[in-house]
């Protein structure tokens, strides 16, 4: 519940501290007392919206912190603690400060946050409600989520909300399933084409080193053997060393009969260099025949080199990533086929999802209706008192297109209401003159607190335009409400007054004659609640008649 507001240059307050109790709390002063002032700064401390208008005259900064106390179940803890806020146990204090030139802050227990943050966690702790509020009950947006609040079907509504994120999770995977397939199919041809000139090609990594380094050495060879040739059938022909040598030994050993000798290490020496020469001449054959190669081997060397290097540049890499790009396209074809697989295993899927969504969807919209009609007999229960008993209300389900099913599920829900017989049905705001639509408010709050309360609602005048048995209506159920939450009420009906557990009065105080004008708050005693309603009574002059009736409204 709200345990205190405190209030600084707002206007005409320069500083009010207001501590609050739990059940029916009334508030009432005399009109232009400053009512509104205390529901703008309640406003401004909930995340609502800021107007610099609001710092009072003279003053650079103006602030509302707004006290809470809570119990463990409430829902706001989880959600302080998904932003990562800390909190003292059971309390949070909302506060907004507003500067003159129009700047505004928004912190929870003294931590910053922004003020669309600071809106929401108002929302789920206080309701404000008056024949000019056109949020919560009169904004038709929010009438499906108090529909399903009150059916109390969480299940069902969780389920459709899983049930679409997975269908839409599907629908995107076989987006981009489909997207991959098209771009795959697009260069089908392309890389068929790719892939099998590689495949011909049969590239292997390191085989560019060898082709060149055999192509080497296959031309040094060719140019080493004309060469080695030439010296061969030189020294082979008969002007050769070979023959030199052979014709100097024999006329040397025709010699050396004559010399006693004296030759033989001359031919020794001669035979031995001849021998050499042969051995020479062998090994220079045996080399020459090593060197000996096809010229067709060079040439297909050659080729296959070129080849090799020619696809290397039409996929601009190097000749030993061949083998990979050829993977890389047979991958490819492998994703066509598998893509194919795919699509169509997300095809079925996305069709078994979407069927169970839909059934979801159905299972929930039958739900709803069966909420509607309790709701509907139970608000419609609640008119006759309000005297009211020409007025029906009904809860309308506006089914949507199939195309148009999110998570929310199937329909809209608006709440509507015929205030005359045969009249036709319409939106809340659109039909009720303000005390009518104060009275469905009542109406339909009475039937929903039992699940869909916050822990603090306030009504803002909600007794406009009624009295007598009304009031009375009015106040009566505003005193059950006060049994399952606390109730803040700003009126001016005695009898709605009359039925509140604690009872605060705002008036204008002036500090000095001709002086600075101020709205102040104050808690009222027995006696003071007896006089207060006697004035609401009988107006600026108080009679002993209208404090004995005031009596006789708070004794009931």
């Amino acid at each position: 519940m709200l345990n205190s507001l405190t209030i600084n240059n707002i206007v005409l307050i320069d500083h009010l501290q207001i501590e609050f109790e739990g059940g029916l709390c009334v508030l009432s002063g005399e009109t232009g007392a400053g009512k509104s002032i205390l529901m703008d700064s309640l406003g401004l401390a909930m995340g609502g919206r800021s107007e610099r208008e609001l710092v009072r005259h003279g003053t650079a900064q103006a602030s509302v912190s707004a006290n809470f106390y809570l119990s463990a179940r409430h829902g706001i803890w989880s959600l302080l603690e998904s932003q990562s806020l800390s909190h003292d146990e059971g309390q949070v204090i909302l506060r907004r400060t507003l500067t003159r030139d129009g700047r505004s802050r928004a912190y929870i227990n003294d931590q910053p946050v922004s003020v669309g943050f600071l809106r929401k966690v108002g929302d789920m702790l206080v309701e404000i409600h008056g024949q000019h509020d056109e949020r919560g009950l009169l904004n038709s947006k929010g009438h499906r989520k108090i529909l399903d609040d009150y059916g109390q079907y969480h299940d069902l509504t969780h389920k459709v909300r899983t049930d679409y994120k997975f269908l839409v999770d599907l629908q995107k995977q076989l987006g981009q399933a489909e997207e991959k397939l098209a771009h795959v199919r697009a260069d089908e041809d392309y890389i068929r084409h790719n892939l099998a000139e590689l495949e011909l090609l049969s590239p292997r990594e390191g085989e560019e080193g060898e082709l060149a380094d055999e192509r080497s050495r296959m031309m040094q060879g060719e140019q080493m053997s004309e060469g080695l040739n030439d010296i061969l059938k030189s020294l082979l022909d008969k002007n050769g060393v070979d023959a030199s040598l052979g014709s100097v030994i024999r006329r040397l050993s025709r010699m050396g009969g004559q010399d006693q000798g004296i030759l033989d290490p001359v031919l020794e020496s001669l035979d031995r260099a001849a021998n050499e020469t042969t051995d020479a001449i062998a090994l220079l054959e045996t080399t020459l025949r090593d060197l000996e190669f096809n010229p067709h081997e060079l040439e297909n060397t050659e080729e296959r080199l070129f080849a090799l290097r020619a696809a290397a540049r039409k996929h601009s890499c190097l000749v030993d990533n061949l083998p990979n790009i050829a993977l890389e396209f047979s991958q490819k074809l492998q994703a066509l086929e598998f893509g194919d697989e795919e699509v169509q295993r997300l095809t079925k899927e996305v069709a078994m999802a979407d069927n169970i969504f839909r059934e979801a969807v159905g299972q929930l919209s039958a739900a709803r209706k069966a909420a509607l009609d309790e709701l509907d007999v139970l608000v419609n229960g609640e008119l006759a008192p309000l005297k009211m008993e020409k007025a029906r209300f009904k809860t309308e389900l506006m089914p949507l297109d199939p195309s148009e099913w999110r998570g929310n599920g199937g329909e809209r829900v608006e709440f509507q209401i015929s205030t005359n017989p045969g009249a036709p049905f319409g939106g809340l705001i659109k039909v009720a003159s303000g005390g009518e639509l104060s009275r469905f408010i009542l109406a339909l709050k009475v039937v929903l607190a039992s699940r869909t309360t916050a822990p603090t609602l306030i009504f803002d005048e909600i007794d406009r335009g009624v009295g007598g048995a009304v009031a009375d209506a009015v106040g009566e159920r505003l005193k059950r409400l006060a049994e399952k939450a606390q109730i803040l009420v700003i009126t001016h009906s005695p009898q709605v007054a009359a039925q509140g557990a604690y009872h605060w009065l705002i008036e204008k105080n002036e500090i000095e004659e001709g002086g600075a004008v101020f709205t102040n708050v104050s808690v009222l005693d027995e006696t003071d609640r007896q006089e207060e309603i006697a004035r609401m009574l009988a107006g600026a002059k108080i009679t002993d008649e209208a404090r004995a009736a005031a009596a006789r409204l708070m004794q009931t």
